[in-house]
């Protein structure tokens, strides 16, 4: 009776490797696509008014290279900082600002751009206190930008659309302030 059980268990366990090589695992088939389509967020129009038209004029600027860094586009976040830097000049922004804006405006490279958008966002912050006539505009913060210290943008809307992520993380964020 042992010598059988011996036996059974002998075959029941060459059975049962002889089967988990015979077995072939599937793998998951990689596709790749390629796509020509890209992406564009836009960002909200500005449904509030403003005290001073030059202040508007400095923060629709704002927003078009807020714009160009939801879109991870370095090349017009550049041209679009130039263009804020000039009417900041125009405006005798504080020199912090301005040297963030002169740095996005030099430089081509996405990551340098947006660390010295949070400087520039502060400053905006502080020119927008008390200068709308009516409407809102919000304060939005990323806890995750720069190795999760964090950072802030101004926005138009409500709805978070993440300039130091990009589409990498696009909707990270929350609204951290209303400025009215």
């Amino acid at each position: 009776m042992k010598k059988l059980s011996l036996i059974f268990f002998a075959i029941t366990a060459i059975a049962v490797s002889s089967c988990k090589d015979n077995v072939k695992q599937a793998e998951p088939e990689v596709v790749t696509v390629e796509t020509t389509e890209t992406k564009t967020y836009e960002i909200a129009q500005i449904e509030a008014e403003f005290n001073d038209p030059k202040v508007e004029a400095v923060f629709e600027q704002y927003l078009q290279v807020e714009a160009a860094l939801v879109n991870t586009d370095a090349a017009k976040t550049a041209t679009e900082a130039a263009k804020l830097e000039l009417l900041l000049k125009e405006m005798d922004a504080d020199e912090t600002t301005q040297n963030a804006v002169a740095a996005m405006a030099g430089s081509e490279d996405i990551k340098i751009q947006r660390e010295n958008f949070e400087p520039l966002s502060m400053g905006m912050e502080e020119m927008l206190q008390g200068s709308l006539k009516s409407g809102m505009l919000y304060k939005q913060y990323c806890p995750m930008a720069f190795n999760n210290k964090g950072a802030y943008w101004i926005s138009s809307s409500k709805e978070i659309l993440n300039p130091y992520f990009g589409d990498k993380m696009l909707k990270c964020g929350r609204v951290d302030a209303e400025i009215n």
